[in-house]
């Protein structure tokens, strides 16, 4: 792997209760990296990377889920395809509804990968390919407004209610787009307890918005005036402010 480049220890000001936890899709084997020693889902190594005090890789031979097939690492068997999985844990009426996701679900392309590294923020001794983030709302709240505060945004999330893994882990790499969505609300992750918490944000940086995130955060208010003020407070000042707008906007 290449040297780190990336400066993330603005991250360290939210103190986290669960660590940010970078991400390396790679082709070769990495070096200096030992294999994790036992089988997990993707959704749950997020956590197994947070617990660890070093960085790790896995192969398709670790996870025991669908996260491969999202990883380009297997192929999706033909039952899954069909929609008789979700179809048989009560999720779907008909199959038919769980088989329509296999035709939009992001994969990353077959073979390309063949080792995943997973390592917590302090522990992180590469640039990632992702960025993986466990906030609550009020966290939350800055980082987007500090992705906003360069880019303008929007906001964007997409998943589905099964394979959640998928726009963790896929999307946001093949995309380019920064995604996120609320732990609880994916039945995977949710029946294996991959999450110590339900409803925090989980958000997926892909690379290129890495070093804009931090780039904002460095530049950003972290606590606005308006958030410090009373309601009754703020509307005044609010009033206030779109009158001095409006006078100056008649002489522009």
């Amino acid at each position: 792997m290449e040297q780190v480049t990336l400066e993330l220890s603005v991250l360290q000001r939210f103190g986290f209760e669960d660590p940010p936890v970078g991400v390396k899709f790679l082709y070769r084997r990495p070096d200096g990296v030992e294999q994790l020693e036992k089988k997990l889902a993707i959704c749950e190594m997020i956590g197994e990377a947070q617990r660890r005090d070093a960085p790790f890789y896995i192969t398709k031979e670790n996870e025991d889920c669908f996260g491969a097939v999202a990883l380009g690492m297997t192929e999706t068997p033909p039952f899954a395809e069909a929609g008789q999985i979700g179809y048989e844990l009560k999720i779907f009426r008909e199959p038919r509804a769980n088989s329509r996701i296999y035709y939009y679900l992001p994969k990353l392309h077959k073979g390309t990968v063949n080792y995943v590294v997973f390592a917590k923020l302090d522990k992180i001794n590469f640039d990632p390919d992702l960025l993986i983030i466990l906030a609550n709302v009020g966290q939350a709240e800055i980082i987007f407004r500090a992705l906003d505060h360069l880019s303008g945004g929007p906001r964007e999330s997409k998943t589905t209610g099964v394979f959640g893994c998928a726009w963790i882990f896929a999307y946001p790499y093949t995309t380019g787009k920064v995604n996120f969505t609320v732990t609880g609300l994916h039945f995977g992750s949710k029946a294996k307890k991959a999450f110590k918490k339900e409803g925090m944000i989980l958000i997926s940086l892909p690379f290129d918005w890495i070093p804009i995130l931090t780039k904002g955060l460095r530049e950003i208010i972290w606590e606005l005036p308006g958030y410090k003020q009373g309601p009754e407070e703020f509307k005044a000042w609010e009033k206030e402010m779109l009158q001095r707008l409006m006078e100056t906007s008649k002489n522009p």
